[in-house]
């Protein structure tokens, strides 16, 4: 990411370069445009034909999908008098969440999130949302099947879609990021969930590395989405008049969902916390465990010691030495001395 974010050190502001993996796909421009009573769908080359005058009484919603064309971004923005900065932002996929109130048009940075059950790894990309009045421009990095569920329910006629302006298109296509965020708190607790199950039952070093490769992508989750909600709050809070006052009731609400994600995510990081120290429990007892039974086997063979190394010594006179059930009679000494002391650690519950 650092290499990448380099490469626009030294440039001239809001001269665009592209920032992000590479893509060699080409890049599409889809127009709809639909009302209460009827919509369009085109995708459409060369763009020109794309950016032709809007009818005013539709809603006109631009899909840029890919963004390593810089050609394309930059015919788009100066078609609809889009902020230079905002195109530069637009291009650039490592972007924090925010929001850039440009007076007469607003501009919305977010994070799509998928997680992968198979490698446990949390995907990102970076969607775009720019709203004007009667117009709403989507930029994003490869074709989004949340934006395609939007797209469906605005052809179906389904909900208030059709009946409503473009910042209730905005306000869905923000609700549908969200909502993903939901899908991944799921796979990702079901996770956290299992990990924790086989560490209370096994502690070992493998699954140290599975907590830490965890914590790293809740930390990643948290940077992710903690500023949808200032994004969310902001939009709701602008000025520009583009947010009607129908569709900020759907802000509020959509407010509340960030902030469960959020409090979800803090779970999951004091649940990865609480791990770590699951973890080191379960070795320090483990540890002791192993440090009583040895304990308990030195502590039985020191009177055992104690009785070999007095025969052990190398004087003339001893008079056992000479006794003809000596040697019988000192291991049995020796056996009984040990289960003596077997059945008194037993007794104390030592063992």
């Amino acid at each position: 990411m650092v290499r990448d974010v380099s490469r626009a050190a030294g440039r001239s502001p809001a001269e665009l370069v592209h920032i992000g993996k590479p893509r060699g796909e080409k890049v599409r421009v889809i127009r709809i445009d639909y009302n209460a009573e009827q919509w369009q769908e085109r995708e459409i080359e060369p763009v020109a034909a794309a950016l032709a005058r809007r009818e005013t009484e539709n809603i006109t919603w631009i899909r840029v999908i890919g963004l390593h064309d810089l050609s394309i971004v930059a015919r788009i923005g100066e078609h609809f008098g889009f902020h230079p900065l905002l195109l530069e932002d637009a291009v650039n996929t490592q972007q924090r969440p925010k929001l850039d109130d440009y007076g007469d048009h607003l501009f919305v940075v977010l994070k799509l999130l998928r997680y992968d059950t198979r490698t446990a790894e949390l995907e990102a990309e970076q969607v775009s949302i720019a709203v004007a009045e009667g117009l709403v421009v989507s930029f994003e990095e490869a074709q989004c099947r949340e934006f395609d569920i939007v797209r469906d329910r605005i052809m179906a006629g389904a909900g208030r879609s059709r009946h409503s302006g473009a910042d209730y298109l905005a306000y869905t296509l923000l609700d549908s990021v969200v909502d993903g965020y939901f899908l991944v708190l799921d796979d990702m607790g079901e996770q956290i969930e299992l990990v924790e199950d086989e560490l209370v039952a096994d502690a070992n070093p493998t699954l140290l590395a599975t907590i830490h490769h965890l914590k790293s992508e809740v930390i990643f989750l948290r940077r992710t989405v903690w500023p949808v909600r200032e994004v969310v709050a902001a939009i709701e809070r602008s000025e520009s008049g583009l947010m009607k006052p129908d569709t900020e009731i759907f802000l509020r609400d959509l407010y509340d969902h960030t902030y469960f994600v959020i409090e979800t995510v803090e779970t999951f990081r004091e649940m990865m916390s609480g791990m770590f120290e699951i973890y080191l429990s379960a070795i320090s007892n483990r540890m002791n465990q192993i440090m009583q039974v040895l304990t308990i086997i030195a502590t039985i063979f020191i009177p055992l010691t104690f009785i070999t190394s007095i025969y052990g010594m190398n004087f003339w006179y001893m008079p056992e030495l000479g006794w003809r059930f000596g040697y019988p009679a000192t291991l049995l000494v020796m056996v009984v001395v040990a289960l003596g002391m077997v059945w008194y650690f037993h007794r104390k519950r030592w063992i």
